[in-house]
């Protein structure tokens, strides 16, 4: 069985996801992670830290899938394309959960700095991330806001068609 925090944590994903940030209180949270309000504490300063702890993970376990499905690609060309298949993947696991950073910046108040800079570093990284495959400049731009647009226009219409069209796009302008 997994220690208290990691069920706090695993326990926050899923509601993040099926309610939203906002709709999911500390109280359900805990109820369901079957920990004590004491133990959640002594994890979790707030509701706000366990935001930030998840989001961590969660730009761990994301860059880590990412990089392991594209590691083998020939070409720097087919890394970007493996990398919109990657989308696909994670849409079919995930049942088209989108982006977790996206999702709960729509929720955030103004207040919320911390997190928000947690969600800005995840998309700094991706940026990086395709800039080291493409260099500086606006190809790699062009690309980062394709992949985006993506990932969000597949969670908003449940389909990976628009995926599979930004990818033909890429496949032309490569």
């Amino acid at each position: 069985m997994d220690n208290p925090r990691d069920r706090v944590l695993n326990t926050a994903s899923l509601l993040f996801h099926q309610q939203g940030y906002n709709s999911t209180g500390i109280n359900q949270i805990i109820s369901e992670a079957k920990v004590a309000k004491a133990s959640f504490y002594q994890h979790f300063k707030s509701k706000d830290d366990l935001c930030i702890a998840f989001l961590t993970s969660r730009h761990a376990f994301w860059f880590s899938e990412l990089r392991a499905y594209t590691q083998d690609s020939a070409s720097h060309k087919q890394s970007i394309l493996t990398a919109f298949d990657f989308i696909i993947s994670m849409n079919q696991k995930e049942d088209f959960r989108g982006c977790s950073f996206l999702n709960i910046l729509s929720e955030l108040s103004k207040k919320q700095d911390a997190i928000l800079s947690v969600i800005q570093s995840h998309k700094n990284d991706l940026r990086k991330f395709l800039t080291e495959i493409l260099g500086e400049g606006l190809l790699a731009a062009h690309i980062y806001l394709l992949f985006e647009s993506a990932i969000i226009e597949s969670q908003l219409f449940r389909s990976n068609e628009l995926v599979l069209k930004s990818k033909e796009i890429v496949n032309h302008i490569i």
